[in-house]
């Protein structure tokens, strides 16, 4: 690996891993780190380019950063793990449960979409106009460039179809807020299509798990100590 994730770490038992958002680190996940930890060995990772990990030099793409999830865990003997997903987040967990389902327990995708359609209107075009702004200026400006990338991952990534994750084996919580930038057919629809999901929506915008913490965690928790079904 061109780079070392950062990552904080606490607790004991199963693996849990917490992957945040677009532009955020893990930070974002306090209130979960406390309250999992009394249950599981958790990790909450900065993806590549963001918080306290480096960029490196590969690309910067959500199956590159699925990629890097399994150095990550390999290189800490990390076997299987449960794995949540925010937004971003939720969609490398996607991926990664496609291209190494052996690795996974059970999955949390908090606000994830499988396409930029996915997201409504009003939050996407904004994006995609200053997408395409700091790409216009990314040869001249390192700024721009970074910019971009991370914006770019809204636009070009994830690109995945419902016959994809229908092929997700793992029991997965599919969790969203009432009022979130992901349209609500959309997160239904990946609901549908997961052959073991569940859907749970809370009162909220897209970022419940820190708004809505008690009520996100005690979701979460609950499916993650429930008996598995499979």
């Amino acid at each position: 690996m061109d780079i070392q994730l950062y990552y904080q770490q606490k607790g004991s038992g199963d693996s849990l891993i917490l992957l945040h958002g677009n532009g955020e680190n893990s930070d974002d996940f306090k209130a979960q780190i406390e309250e999992f930890s009394k249950y599981f060995t958790v990790y909450a990772i900065d993806t590549r380019g963001h918080g306290k990990s480096l960029r490196g030099t590969k690309p910067f793409t959500i199956r590159q950063f699925a990629n890097d999830l399994l150095e990550f865990m390999d290189f800490h003997h990390i076997d299987k793990a449960h794995i949540l997903g925010f937004s971003d987040g939720g969609n490398i967990a996607m991926v990664f449960a496609l291209q190494h389902p052996d690795r996974v327990l059970k999955l949390i995708l908090n606000g994830a979409n499988l396409e930029a359609k996915g997201v409504k209107r009003s939050v996407q075009w904004p994006i995609e106009i200053q997408y395409a702004f700091y790409k216009l200026f990314s040869k001249r400006s390192k700024k721009a460039k970074l910019r971009a990338e991370m914006l770019g991952l809204m636009v070009n990534d994830p690109n995945l179809t419902l016959a994809e994750i229908s092929q997700i084996q793992h029991e997965t919580l599919v969790i969203a807020g009432t009022n979130d930038m992901i349209q609500e057919q959309h997160t239904k629809s990946i609901a549908k299509h997961i052959p073991y999901a569940k859907l749970e929506m809370i009162h909220g915008d897209h970022f419940i798990a820190y708004k809505e913490p008690e009520t996100f965690n005690e979701k979460v928790l609950a499916f993650l100590l429930a008996e598995s079904k499979i």
